[in-house]
């Protein structure tokens, strides 16, 4: 049913950009995965301090290079951060993230993994947490990460 009194909502709040973007962003295509365990924890890893958000607790993933899929960039990721194989078969798209940051818009899908081989760590020196879905919301996280949080508070 159309919407026909004065408040028309999500039609009037426009887009949070940049205040200084006046013009197009590149938009950088970053792919991520909660790695969701048999008590329905879900993995977290630490940005590094140096790092830009460095401190902040992120879905594990990474940026999808040319010529690959999101799905294959997160089999290449979890490889690489997390030292451990996961299938493509094995990832569930779940939600996504659309943000805009100083810089760029992040577009960031988001997939469910409960199946993998071998044992997480952060092969990149990275602190690593399984966290339940409704204990997130005290973690400072990137704002692309954060309303992520509450889609899987609702699924888990």
């Amino acid at each position: 049913m159309p919407i026909t009194g004065p408040d028309k909502g999500c039609l009037n709040a426009g887009i949070a950009r940049p205040s200084g973007a006046s013009g197009a962003l590149e938009t950088v295509l970053v792919s991520a995965i909660a790695l969701v365990d048999a008590d329905g924890r879900v993995l977290l890893g630490q940005r590094g301090a140096d790092k830009h958000m460095g401190g902040m607790w992120e879905f594990p993933g990474g940026k999808v290079h040319a010529g690959e899929t999101p799905e294959t960039a997160l089999v290449r990721e979890c490889a690489e951060e997390l030292g451990i194989d996961i299938s493509e078969s094995c990832l569930a798209p779940f939600t996504f993230a659309s943000h805009f940051y100083e810089e760029f818009h992040l577009f960031m899908p988001l997939y469910i993994c409960r199946v993998w081989q071998g044992n997480v760590r952060g092969m990149e020196g990275q602190a690593l947490k399984w966290v339940r879905p409704n204990d997130m919301g005290g973690l400072e996280m990137p704002p692309a990460d954060r309303p992520l949080v509450a889609m899987l508070q609702d699924l888990l």
